[in-house]
């Protein structure tokens, strides 16, 4: 699996019995984390295993703050502070493209269908990994991708 720099993703091989090498932080954890000060999804993105997202997290977050924003659930200062803290997260962690083999895997089903096409991109991202499920971690708050990751055989957090 390549990244969105074109490089290979780098495995880190788990430190703890039971441990992951992948840890993929989907877009309502990322906000919940970084956004809302969530204490479980900050503990769960801090956890064990390399931090990876699809490009599309960073865009779902973005606009969710400008939604925030707008609706007057974040002041400006907020906003801008909120998105400091994603550009910093995000040379932190290993982007995947949306990618002709990610878009390609959106027309087959998913065990636990109707899944949304932004959800099928997340999951169709996840499964590019090429990884036993066991080594990687889902961190999301979305029930639909939840149930999907763990039909797959992912953990999730």
């Amino acid at each position: 699996m390549k990244t969105s720099n074109g490089e290979r993703l780098r495995r880190q091989e788990p430190q703890l019995a039971g441990g992951v090498a992948y840890r993929y932080v989907e877009s309502s954890a990322l906000f919940a984390a970084g956004i809302e000060q969530d204490a479980t999804a900050i503990q769960a993105i801090r956890g064990e295993g390399v931090r990876v997202c699809s490009a599309l997290t960073f865009a779902e977050v973005r606009r969710a703050l400008a939604v925030a924003r707008d609706s007057g659930r974040l002041s400006q200062d907020q906003q801008r502070h909120g998105l400091t803290w994603l550009r910093r997260f995000e040379r932190r962690c290993e982007v995947v493209d949306v990618s002709a083999s990610v878009l390609a895997r959106l027309g087959r089903p998913f065990p636990v269908e109707p899944v949304r096409s932004l959800d099928a991109i997340h999951l169709a991202t996840i499964e590019t990994l090429d990884e036993d499920p066991a080594a990687v971690a889902v961190v999301t708050r979305d029930r639909r991708i939840a149930d999907n990751a763990r039909a797959m055989g992912y953990l999730v957090e």
